[in-house]
């Protein structure tokens, strides 16, 4: 029970509402205790009555008056004329003097309290105004036992009425809790089991039905986070088919491309001077092919090898990109490719995964500025700052859309073009990072788009 949300609720409520009538007690019986006076006063006024009426009564008649009174004499103050009304012995001395004409509330409270934890019968003095302005002053000594008694009657009954208060007031807001916080949250634990049981099942994916507010934002939450990890698991699922089938085609295809690599050796032997000249390149296309092929296979982890990091020249790497790139170039949109990378420049990256980065840049903006039927530019440039080489890859092209801006290196969600995977700055991305340095999009726009890779010149960033 005390566990539970509605059982914790219920004992807090119950805690609460005690507080606040024990709250209400302190004044209440405080309250009580001047009524209680004001009542003796009252009576004692009513009793010097019957001696203002006649002078002379019976020693008898006084002391009933006096009883009935509860007082032991009544002193009544008329014309400033201090004047003893009815008397009787008093059995100990006077205790305190307590003064009911206006007193403070403070301490109207402290003398209750007092009178509460004394429990000695005291003889006290009690002076008040006379009712109906019947004189100046009224004045009266009495004993405090039966006000204590009665003090303590009206407390049980006022914490009586408390306890029922609060146990009817606890019940009401512990079913209310319960029908609408605790079933709706068990509820929303119900259907995370179920969708934890089978995450891939759309189903069970949960339905916000709660109609308090705060619940049903939970709830959109949940069924959001939900519809994003089974979509991200059917994604998932679908990689690791399409890597088993890649797997299976990159094994044969190596084969295929072992077997075309033995021929162009024999076409490197060829007298033809243009055949002689372009077969160096189409070995180095099928040799990387091969390499490509080769890493495909240990897809086993669904991420890249480690760079196998050399010292490069960085302009024969942009020229063999660039040389590939000229080729794919139709006839029907003119774009022309430069580079601006110093002879020297020699970088410390794995050859093969460089160009792999650098191709994928430089096709993707080939790609965009064909698609938008205009020509264009496309260049590469590098150069070395703060102890990194940086290379950019600039072109005119029309930019990218702002849902490719949104999810740039994100596998199948960054295409920029239509038909494409999103995949080459997904790789490039990866790859660079092997290298401990970034590649980030520096700007993109109309005027075109700029691509910025960082190398860092040491052991790592």
């Amino acid at each position: 029970m005390l566990r539970t949300l509605s059982g914790r609720f219920l004992i807090l409520t119950i805690i609460f509402v005690m507080l606040a009538e024990v709250l209400i007690f302190v004044p209440s019986i405080a309250r009580f205790r001047e009524d209680y006076l004001l009542s003796r006063l009252e009576r004692a006024q009513i009793a010097s009555l019957a001696l203002l009426a006649d002078d002379m009564i019976s020693p008898d008649l006084e002391e009933e008056l006096l009883r009935n009174a509860e007082v032991y004499n009544v002193v009544l103050r008329r014309n400033e004329a201090r004047q003893l009304i009815l008397q009787s012995p008093v059995p100990q001395p006077i205790h305190a003097t307590f003064d009911l004409r206006d007193p403070p509330a403070m301490e109207l409270i402290g003398d209750a309290m007092a009178r509460l934890w004394d429990r000695e019968a005291r003889v006290i003095r009690v002076i008040g105004n006379p009712v109906r302005e019947a004189g100046l002053l009224i004045e009266v000594t009495m004993e405090t036992s039966g006000l204590r008694l009665a003090m303590i009657d009206y407390g049980l009954r006022i914490l009586a009425l408390s306890a029922v208060i609060s146990i009817f007031t606890a019940s009401l807001l512990f079913f209310s809790v319960r029908a609408l916080l605790v079933k709706p949250i068990k509820g929303v634990v119900r259907a995370m089991q179920s969708y934890a049981a089978n995450p891939e099942d759309a189903r069970r994916i949960l339905q916000p039905s709660a109609r308090v507010t705060e619940l049903r934002e939970a709830e959109e939450a949940l069924a959001k986070m939900e519809t994003e990890l089974t979509g991200a698991l059917k994604q998932k699922e679908r990689l690791a088919q399409l890597g088993g089938a890649v797997a299976k085609i990159s094994h044969d295809l190596r084969n295929i491309l072992t077997s075309a690599q033995l021929f162009v050796d024999r076409i490197e032997m060829s007298e033809d001077p243009g055949v002689r000249r372009m077969a160096p390149k189409l070995v180095n296309s099928i040799t990387r092919a091969v390499n490509l092929t080769e890493s495909t296979l240990a897809f086993g982890k669904a991420e890249e090898p480690p760079p196998k990091l050399t010292r490069v020249v960085l302009a024969d790497i942009v020229e063999d990109v660039l040389d590939s790139e000229r080729l794919a170039i139709g006839d029907d949109v003119d774009i022309s490719m430069s580079e601006d990378v110093p002879t020297g420049m020699i970088v410390r990256a794995d050859a093969e995964q460089l160009y792999r980065v650098l191709s994928n840049l430089v096709r993707n903006a080939r790609q965009a500025i064909a698609q938008s039927g205009e020509g264009g530019e496309i260049s590469v440039a590098a150069h070395e700052e703060d102890g990194a080489w940086v290379i950019e890859v600039a072109d005119t092209g029309p930019g990218l859309p702002k849902k490719a801006q949104e999810n740039l290196f994100t596998p199948f969600q960054g295409g920029a073009r239509k038909g494409g995977a999103g995949l080459g700055l997904a790789i490039a991305a990866e790859l660079i990072r092997g290298h401990g340095g970034m590649v980030t999009l520096e700007r993109t726009g109309p005027e075109g788009t700029v691509f910025r890779i960082r190398l860092p010149m040491g052991e790592a960033a």
